[in-house]
């Protein structure tokens, strides 16, 4: 029984995935970034209140994750498969930063709404089905099953 986290096993690739999965590469690299400079206050509003870490050590491993996972989705296009599912693990990871800002009403990245923090909360989901849609992740899954 082959693994879908076989290196071997790389579904064929499009021009819309690929222009995806540079888009969100990209994405990830931007924030990464920011998560280091220019938005590290925005991001520690992000962190939940129950995260047993210093939140900004929380922001500067999560920026460094991201710098490495955009990279990866970018460069390792070998082994698109495999960063996808990590990808997609990282957002899930995440998702409950964007639940905390929504319940405690914390402003950041212009959501100083409820409204707008609330419907943010959906885009979560986008974001996991296009890592693991662009990096054929899905399909490799379907494959196997």
């Amino acid at each position: 029984m082959e693994s879908i986290f076989n290196p071997a096993i790389q579904p064929k690739t499009n021009f819309g995935k690929t222009i995806v999965r540079i888009i969100l590469g990209s994405f990830l690299l931007f924030a990464g970034i920011s998560h280091l400079s220019f938005n590290r206050g925005e991001f520690l509003a992000q962190v939940p209140s129950w995260v047993p870490m210093d939140p900004d050590l929380v922001v500067i491993l999560s920026g460094i994750v991201e710098i490495l996972l955009g990279a990866s989705l970018l460069f390792l296009s070998s082994k698109r498969v495999q960063v996808g599912w990590v990808v997609a693990l990282f957002f899930v990871l995440i998702f409950p930063g964007n639940v905390s800002q929504y319940v405690n009403g914390i402003d950041a990245f212009g959501l100083d709404t409820e409204k707008a923090r609330f419907i943010r909360l959906f885009f979560q989901p986008v974001l996991i089905v296009m890592a693991l849609w662009s990096t054929g992740a899905l399909r490799a899954w379907r494959n196997k099953n």
